[in-house]
């Protein structure tokens, strides 16, 4: 069947208004029109001769398609965080907007009273789902170039009114900023060298220039990166040196623990990267739109699953 572009105006063009005014089956046409742009595939066998079934009997979901080749019957859900969702599509485009608009992100308890969601849980769910959509592909292209590697502490309570490094309750997260491109966050369990230069060899490429601080855990990285390893002393009020500096992680972390504090509020060890990978995709998407963004974190929804009981 030969592919029909949708005749509205599409999600990268929308803004919050429009995208609140979609119907159902606009939602759906969007959402095809993201996840097949060259039309419609069996996400089964991957045959491209495909039937749309016209809806006859409460047996068939709405937008239902049937594979010419293994007969197989599925929608555009089908294979993505949405599947078995009952979730309406057009709660779902809007809730994928609102993640991807809200720069210091937005509580599942507003979701669940701007999308009229019955239950917290649902909300919840969703959220969690979309965050999963927005995380950074594991055979994406390795940061290059400048990389500014920080690390921050989140949640839990200080020992004895002591900060940063000593933060006994607080779990770290590490982040990896590529100049003026992508950046990526690991939450580890220490911010020992072991876990510090591992976040960094698996997501830099061995050409690049690495900027730290002087922390002790990064000695030694520089040898194993072309661009050498360079460092500010914070602890002597040292903060940039020319182009030596990690302003843009700080800048980052800032912003996380804003969306933490004002948002949040509380975030479990258990989930914090799921967070953690949010506020990154919005941050290597900071340069377009809310809805370029949006289309970007929906294409992200394929092949991926999670499902209630089985958080990761």
């Amino acid at each position: 069947m030969k592919y029909q572009p949708p005749k509205f105006k599409r999600l990268n063009e929308m803004a919050a208004i429009d995208v609140g005014r979609l119907t159902e089956d606009e939602a759906r046409q969007i959402l095809e029109d993201i996840r097949w742009p060259e039309g419609p595939y069996c996400p089964e066998c991957g045959d491209t001769n495909v039937t749309r079934i016209n809806q006859k009997s409460k047996k068939t979901w709405d937008g239902s398609f049937q594979c010419n080749g293994c007969r197989k019957q599925f929608t555009v859900t089908v294979g993505t965080v949405m599947h078995r969702s009952h979730i309406t599509l057009r709660q779902w485009v809007q809730a994928f907007h609102s993640m991807c608009s809200h720069k210091k992100g937005v509580s599942a308890l507003q979701l669940q009273r701007n999308l009229g969601l019955k239950s917290y849980k649902s909300a919840w769910h969703l959220a969690h789902r979309i965050r999963l959509a927005m995380k950074d592909d594991a055979l994406a292209a390795p940061l290059k170039g400048t990389v500014e590697v920080d690390e921050t502490y989140i949640g839990g309570k200080t020992r004895m009114g002591i900060r940063g490094r000593g933060s006994e309750r607080k779990t770290p997260v590490v982040a990896l900023v590529e100049r003026g491109g992508k950046m990526r966050t690991r939450v580890v369990a220490s911010v020992t060298a072991k876990n510090l230069k591992a976040a960094i060899r698996e997501n830099v490429k061995p050409s690049a220039r690495i900027m730290t601080d002087e922390w002790k855990s990064y000695s030694g990285i520089g040898k194993e990166f072309r661009g050498g390893h360079h460092t500010v002393n914070h602890g002597e009020g040292e903060y940039a040196r020319g182009t030596v500096n990690v302003n843009s992680a700080e800048s980052f972390f800032a912003l996380l623990k804003r969306g933490m504090h004002g948002t949040f509020h509380h975030v479990s060890k258990q989930h914090l990267h799921r967070y953690a990978d949010e506020f990154s995709f919005r941050w290597s998407n900071r340069k377009v739109t809310d809805g370029e963004r949006t289309v970007e974190a929906i294409k992200g929804a394929s092949g991926k699953r999670l499902q209630y009981r089985k958080r990761d």
